[in-house]
């Protein structure tokens, strides 16, 4: 990993040269460089040291650029500085040219050897990291393989002529270097299992339990969760049993079931499964119902007067393992707004905030909160994300606002920074978390939690002091910093992913039954306890919370109509187009589905239905898309997710069994102005016909997911004055079928009631007709049409027009 703190010094001569002629033009050059490392008074040059540098040209060597950059380097500037004036002066051939000097090529991810049943889809993986836009050559002994550049080499069908030793070649210019090699042997198969377990995985290093089971104790109508998770290759396949019993629709890692009864109790364990190994977790006991409580009371607390029981001063948590006293905190509700900025358009590209928000979203949704997660949003589309989101607070309910990207702090006020901030960015263009606060406050929430993963440093380009209103006195907040003042924040790059630091450890105690202070507390000796940061980054906490709330407390609504309304606000930016069935005049079916990776980037995937015998092979391909959608092309009709740029969705979250075809990735949702639409090809040839022929069709799906919510659009008024506060609802606030209609009883005008800008027209302010009458659409919460739950699964979704809607269908950003 590169160290960007190190001098100019320690590049060698062939960059610095390099570097020199790329300096030495008039229109961006060595004199714009001069004048952007003005910041620092020790880079200031003189005028007479700038004419030296001007003078440079009259030898018939001399360099001005590389003069200049002697000058930096005997005066001490950083890599880090350069590529920071490199920056400010958009030079942007020189910003990637200095990025491949100092970045090294390394490979952090092997290809393991691979011994496979002949017919299987066997994966080889290599990942480099350094410099951006790394290339790869996949070799099978000396000869290059055809197709072979990417991190991943899919070998979908296993023969003998495959089997062979293979080798991968991570590149960027004329710099390389080789993986280790890699054995790809066929098993066939006539040859028993047990055979080849004992031939080719000699351990029980093939499949191994990295989280077991924790034995809990609940009361009625609480929910179980247990989670058992493995390592192994090929990927592990689960079965939970319960007093030894198998139970049969419980076959994902995770297990929950929520309301548990007394027959609930006793024991569980799961059985871990592939190929080659079989493997039982620990087995743990559950205990449920009132007895299981009162037994541990009266061993110390049993009042001998009277022979009565009293609630002690504290009890034994079985599934965390700690003394705590019982709470009786709650929450009218749970929301979370999760922002990810990674691809800044002026400054240095980030990694770890994909990986730390989809981690943080799966933890959250399995405390019940509501959670948005959002990557890569512009200075609009944070403030109108952040306005949508306030309108899902009210009296009692726990607040959560998650940012990782670059930041700052001046003067005790925190800025996070979009991805579209100029080069010398001010609070102007950034989102003031204070000011988030202020607004949070005014909703009257029983907790509000900042998580800021972000750098502290000061910015000195900005010198305003913001000033806000005065604040509530409350006793509900909470601060949580990556890292402390004047300070960085760093991240850890593992393969293609990166965690944040903060996350590493936060993501270890986030489900611990503890007050969220002192949960961070824990977090923040953890994160001390790391030689990598000690001594650059440690956490911060900053609260006045007097109470002892916790993000596990319960949720306890007390106002349903109220309720209604924050889950139908919160559905409508969560819902996919329904999977549809396409005809083509050849006979082919194609099947399109659909799932979310995040709030506001979405995966399309097609695969054949039906096929004609006369009909070789065909491929369902997308194009055409909406103009206003930016597309990636190479995110688009992909055999695998991973080369659909998708490293954090698998297969196995798709609702269907089948493999589908080809994958599209589709991101920035939040600037589709327009329904979303894209054409269809089909690609198929007869068998008795060389050419191929192709037929398209058009298909139109409406505005997916966050894209409903026009964030691309400055925030009105109408869009902001729905009020929870207010003890009714006006009639045109009603919605049927699907969210999208007015009732019959409603008016003709949309309500300034109605909080999404979805439902509005910008610069109206349409009449609300007096009413006292509250009619919301009915959740279905009935837990037997509940599926297994599974912390990481993004499907399914209820189509927008699907009369019987169920909140309780959507898995991605709602525990059930």
């Amino acid at each position: 990993m590169a160290d960007w703190n190190l001098g100019v010094g320690t590049l060698i001569e062939t960059n610095l040269n390099g570097l020199a002629v790329l300096l030495d033009n008039a229109k961006c050059g060595w004199k714009q460089l001069a004048k952007a490392a003005m910041d620092q008074p020790r880079f200031r040059c003189s005028e007479s040291e700038l004419t030296n540098c001007s003078l440079q040209v009259l030898n018939c060597s001399g360099s001005s650029g590389r003069f200049l950059l002697d000058m930096l380097k005997e005066r001490g500037c950083t890599l880090a500085f350069l590529l920071q004036c490199l920056r400010k002066m958009e030079h942007h051939e020189a910003i990637e040219y200095l990025t491949t000097a100092v970045e090294q090529i390394q490979i952090t991810v092997q290809p393991q050897p691979q011994h496979a049943l002949e017919g299987s889809r066997v994966v080889l993986s290599c990942k480099g990291s350094g410099p951006p836009t790394l290339g790869y050559q996949w070799f099978k002994g000396k000869e290059e393989i055809p197709g072979g550049s990417g991190p991943n080499l899919v070998v979908p069908f296993l023969t003998a002529v495959e089997q062979g030793h293979y080798i991968c070649r991570v590149n960027h210019g004329e710099r390389f270097i080789f993986s280790n090699w890699a054995h790809v042997r066929v098993i066939r198969s006539g040859n028993s299992s047990s055979e080849a377990s004992s031939t080719f995985f000699p351990t029980t290093s093939g499949l191994r339990i990295i989280y077991q089971p924790r034995q809990q104790t609940l009361s009625e109508g609480e929910d179980l969760l247990l989670r058992c998770s493995a390592e192994a290759n090929p990927p592990p396949q689960y079965q939970w049993y319960h007093n030894k019993k198998p139970l049969e629709t419980a076959v994902n890692s995770k297990l929950k079931i929520p309301g548990v009864t007394t027959a609930d109790r006793g024991s569980y364990y799961c059985r871990v499964f592939n190929l080659y190994h079989e493997i039982r977790s620990e087995e743990v006991h559950i205990n449920i119902g009132p007895s299981s409580m009162t037994e541990v009371w009266k061993s110390d607390d049993e009042d001998l007067s009277t022979g009565s029981t009293r609630p002690p001063s504290s009890f034994y948590d079985l599934s965390m393992g700690s003394t705590r006293p019982p709470s009786s905190f709650y929450a009218t509700d749970k929301v979370a707004l999760l922002m990810g900025n990674m691809n800044y358009l002026h400054h240095r590209q980030l990694r770890a905030p994909m990986a730390d928000v989809h981690e943080l979203t799966n933890l959250l949704r399995q405390l019940d909160f509501k959670v948005v997660s959002l990557l890569d949003l512009n200075w609009q589309e944070m403030h109108s994300a952040v306005t949508e989101f306030l309108l899902l607070l009210h009296r009692g309910v726990y607040g959560l606002l998650y940012f990782a990207g670059h930041g700052y702090e001046n003067y005790g006020n925190s800025f996070m920074v979009p991805i579209d901030a100029p080069a010398s960015y001010t609070s102007e263009h950034c989102l003031w978390v204070q000011g988030v606060l202020h607004r949070m406050q005014e909703r009257e929430t029983g907790l509000n939690v900042f998580l800021l993963d972000m750098c502290r440093k000061r910015n000195l380009n900005d010198v305003t002091i913001p000033r806000p209103d005065a604040r509530k006195v409350t006793a509900n907040i909470v601060f949580g910093y990556a890292t402390c003042v004047d300070a960085e924040a760093y991240e850890v790059n593992k393969d293609d992913l990166s965690n944040g630091i903060f996350i590493s450890y936060l993501k270890k105690r986030l489900m611990e039954d503890e007050k969220v202070t002192v949960m961070l507390d824990r977090v923040a000796e953890d994160m001390g306890r790391c030689r990598i940061t000690r001594g650059r980054q440690a956490l911060e906490l900053r609260s006045n919370l007097s109470e002892r709330r916790a993000l596990t407390d319960k949720i306890q609504s007390t106002d349903c109509s109220v309720t209604s309304a924050r889950n139908l606000q919160w559905a409508i930016a969560h819902v996919l187009p329904e999977s549809r069935t396409l005809e083509f005049d050849c006979g082919v079916k194609v099947q399109l589905g659909y799932a979310a990776e995040f709030s506001n980037i979405m995966i399309i995937y097609t695969r054949i239905l039906q096929q004609p015998k006369d009909i070789d092979h065909c491929s369902a391909q997308l194009s055409n898309f909406s103009e206003d959608l930016e597309i990636d092309l190479k995110h688009t009709n992909q055999e695998s997710l991973e080369e659909a740029g998708s490293i954090l969705f698998t297969i196995d979250f798709l609702p269907q069994p089948e493999v589908p075809k080809l994958y599209t990735r589709l991101k920035a949702l939040q600037r589709l102005k327009k329904e979303l639409t894209f054409t269809v090809c089909l690609h198929y040839q007869y068998s008795n016909l060389e050419e191929e022929v192709q037929e398209r069709q058009t298909v139109s799906i409406g505005k997916p997911l966050v894209s409903k919510l026009n964030l691309h659009e400055p925030t009105c008024s109408s869009s902001s004055s729905f009020d929870f506060n207010s003890s009714s609802l006006p009639e045109s606030a009603m919605y049927t079928q699907g969210l999208g209609e007015p009732s019959e009883t409603s008016t003709a005008s949309t309500s300034a009631a109605t909080s999404w800008s979805y439902y509005s027209t910008p610069g109206e302010t349409p009449e609300v007709p007096p009413s006292n009458k509250v009619n919301l659409p009915e959740e279905n919460l009935d837990t037997d049409e509940c599926q297994p739950y599974s912390a990481t699964k993004s499907l399914p979704y209820a189509p927008v027009d699907d009369i019987t809607f169920r909140f309780s269908n959507m898995q991605n950003f709602h525990s059930l």
